[in-house]
């Protein structure tokens, strides 16, 4: 019963993760359309111009995708380390990756006192994970082998592969947006809404442009709540795949919860890199935390969906009380 309802979830969670980077890039497509047509009058021009912003996202996404988890390393302070230096968390690792049929990844340390972890990374082969002293120093054996099959599900779901392509899609919508509206209002657009004016205008370009100023200003907002709910479907994903690897919920159970009520303040982590941690790195009493920005399921749902796996009951009111006062 439990396998296959860890199977179920990993389905889900898969699907609802495609859905939704399709609709970003079906936002992309139909801004990228509508302020084409709405500058040059043309479905020809309009293509041209999604193709033109699509090469400029593809540009930095290349150069994100070879240097980004580099950069990811050194803004944590992450020091490597191996067998001799941290033996048991090399062990989890090894054993980890053997389970999830992927390469052994390098092995980093944050100093830090906070609980928490990170995988990062192109693909299986070129991979690295990052654990907290924090994390190593408060969690038993079971805890910790569950973060690490978290961690390498999100390496072997190619999660940091599949948020990059969604990310360079929102951020394309971004810059896209911006330069539209700032051509169209700086006056960009006047010369050319003057001139249809004098040869009789042309109403189809007029009421495209109007879509497209709506949609430029709505759909960068759109795109980054879609960027949002992506990142949450694949810490549930991650979460129901290292309960495959791991076979026992329980332990991954426990360390969120430990995780959760942990008052520790990671102070390497900042709202560029917080989608990458096992939880959410920025706590909600801090004064930098956002909940409509949450990168990252609540806790609560998290530890409740491990607990269907095992047939038990949601968690009484009062620990679910504490656990989402905390996430």
């Amino acid at each position: 019963m439990a396998v296959a309802s860890f199977y179920n979830q990993i389905s889900a969670n898969k699907r609802n993760s495609f859905l939704l980077a399709a609709f970003v890039i079906a936002v992309f497509a139909t801004l990228g359309f509508t302020i084409g047509y709405a500058i040059t009058g043309s479905a020809a021009g309009a293509a041209g111009v999604t193709a033109f912003a699509l090469a400029i996202g593809a540009i930095s996404g290349v150069a994100s995708y070879f240097s980004g988890d580099k950069l990811v390393l050194a803004v944590s302070q992450a020091r490597p380390v191996d067998d001799a230096s941290a033996p048991q968390l090399m062990n989890v690792v090894r054993e980890m990756a053997v389970a999830a049929n992927v390469p052994m990844p390098a092995v980093y340390v944050v100093d830090d006192t906070a609980p928490n972890a990170f995988a990062t990374g192109r693909d299986p082969a070129h991979a690295s994970v990052a654990i907290t002293t924090g994390l190593l120093e408060k969690l038993d054996r079971e805890e910790l082998q569950g973060v690490i099959a978290h961690e390498l599900s999100h390496v072997r779901n190619f999660d940091i592969r599949f948020s990059l392509i969604v990310g360079v899609m929102v951020g394309v919508i971004a810059i896209l947006a911006d330069f539209f509206l700032r051509f169209t209002f700086w006056g960009g657009m006047s010369g050319r809404r003057s001139s249809s004016r004098d040869s009789g205008g042309n109403g189809i370009q007029a009421v495209i442009l109007v879509v497209a100023i709506v949609l430029a200003i709505l759909a960068p907002i759109i795109a980054r709540f879609i960027q949002l709910a992506v990142s949450r479907q694949r810490e549930y994903l991650a979460d129901a795949s290292g309960v495959e690897l791991t076979r026992n919920p329980y332990g991954l159970e426990r360390a969120l919860a430990k995780i959760a009520t942990d008052q520790e303040v990671l102070e390497v982590a900042n709202r560029g890199t917080q989608h990458m941690y096992f939880t959410n790195p920025i706590k909600k009493f801090e004064a930098r935390s956002s909940g409509l920005m949450d990168t990252h399921p609540p806790i609560l749902d998290r530890i409740n969906r491990l607990r269907q796996l095992t047939g038990d009951p949601p968690l009484p009111a009062a620990d679910a009380a504490a656990l989402a006062g905390l996430d």
